[in-house]
């Protein structure tokens, strides 16, 4: 072959080559301003649902809810949905709804609503509706001027007051009570008509403190379904204390988990129930607490080196009162469950369900101690005290908590 061939043949080569290294980058490039297309498109839609739907965008950052900590308080609250913020008593909860509303002072830190500064506003001023545990509501006015009266204070139109107060009324069961005094009301009605009148300042925060605390048993479930229907069809961006974990799944779109004025955890209540990421996170979401082990204790030491304690089996282990189950030994699956002999100290009966107490054994699992656990099981059981029992767990529902 010549020189000019091949002189030919390495530009044919390389124009083919600038052809492919052309379509590749064209495709390259197209692919980036697809993503980034995509990523601009998610982040104007974010934008417009909290501007179009008028969601609130509620933000604290370094906040202290208790003085004795050295890190501050951060949380972004979900726009438009209802968070669930889940604490024992004196974890912070009452504190992080006074400093929203502004009743409590706090010299550190920054509070926002849609990016504007709510430190320095009156609570007058901030657009927050709060309903505490207690039933607060004016005495000597009627429901009707109970429920209107946010809206007269904003000088609302009488039409406007009139439709609203009967249309809150009726959702809320007081349609046939407008003219009656609170003390006329039993204590679901009371907690009733200070969520109505709550609702009625149209904020766009609404903090529900324990709203239902001070209701029994059947009401506090009831009406809490009724809450969740009620603040569906509503774009105010609620957070809603409790001290029950029930809660998180019953009415939460969101959940934040307090100790001591400190964030345990956040996100999707399912996730952070399945996924704890702390001793502390999942013993404050079981209710009963957690069944503890050391891994050292372990029979199964294959599993235990094969579980998400595998690089320390002298971790704690925990098992979650729910996911205990009693088995007979013949039915007993050794390969996707750990059992574990328990002897009955007593029984607690609550609604449909029996809460089972017992010791677990010494000469099982190679424990050396004998933990108190308690099973959480459906129906009521009769089981007498003393009786020696098989529970068993899956190997799947077991926890682990490294260095605590």
């Amino acid at each position: 072959m010549s020189l000019r061939s091949r002189g030919q043949e390495n530009h044919a080569n390389e124009d083919s080559l600038f052809k492919v290294g052309g379509v590749f980058l064209k495709h390259s490039f197209c692919a980036l301003f697809s993503v980034i297309g995509v990523c601009w498109a998610v982040i104007c839609c974010s934008i417009c649902n909290v501007i179009l739907l008028g969601w609130a965008m509620l933000r604290i950052q370094n906040v202290l809810l208790n003085p004795g900590l050295n890190c501050g308080f951060d949380h972004d609250f979900l726009p438009g949905g209802m968070t669930v913020v889940l604490g024992r008593n004196q974890a912070g909860k009452t504190n992080l709804c006074r400093l929203i509303a502004g009743l409590f002072t706090q010299a550190d830190g920054e509070l926002s609503l849609n990016n504007a500064p709510l430190n320095k506003l009156s609570p007058q001023k901030r657009s927050v509706a709060v309903v505490f545990q207690a039933f607060v509501n004016y005495p000597n006015w009627s429901v009707q001027q109970n429920i209107a009266s946010p809206m007269v204070a904003a000088g609302k139109d009488k039409a406007y007051i009139q439709g609203r107060v009967e249309e809150l009324a009726e959702k809320l069961g007081l349609g046939e009570l407008l003219q009656r005094m609170p003390n006329e009301l039993s204590g679901g009605q009371q907690q009733r008509l200070a969520i109505a009148r709550a609702l009625a300042k149209e904020a766009q925060v609404l903090l529900l403190d324990e709203p239902l605390v001070n209701l029994d048993y059947k009401l506090r479930e009831a009406l809490a379904l009724e809450l969740r229907s009620l603040l569906d069809d509503s774009d105010t961006t609620v957070i809603y204390t409790t001290t029950d974990p029930k809660d998180a799944f019953t009415l939460g779109d969101d959940l934040l988990l307090l100790d001591g004025g400190g964030k345990l955890q956040a996100g999707a209540p399912l996730s952070v129930y399945q996924k704890p990421n702390t001793f502390a996170a999942a013993n404050l979401m079981s209710d009963p607490g957690i069944n503890t082990f050391a891994w050292s204790t372990l029979s199964d030491q294959a599993f235990a080196q094969q579980s998400q304690a595998a690089s320390d089996i002298s971790q704690l282990g925990g098992v979650r009162p729910e996911h205990l189950f009693f088995v007979d030994k013949g039915e007993f699956n050794a390969a996707e469950c750990i059992g574990f002999d328990l002897q009955v100290s007593a029984l607690e009966t609550s609604g449909d369900e029996t809460f089972v107490h017992g010791l677990v054994q010494a000469s099982n699992q190679g424990m050396v101690n004998q933990p108190s656990w308690v099973v959480r099981s459906p129906g009521m059981l009769n089981f007498s005290q003393g009786q020696k029992l098989l529970v068993a767990v899956q190997k799947r529902d077991i926890l682990a908590f490294g260095g605590q």
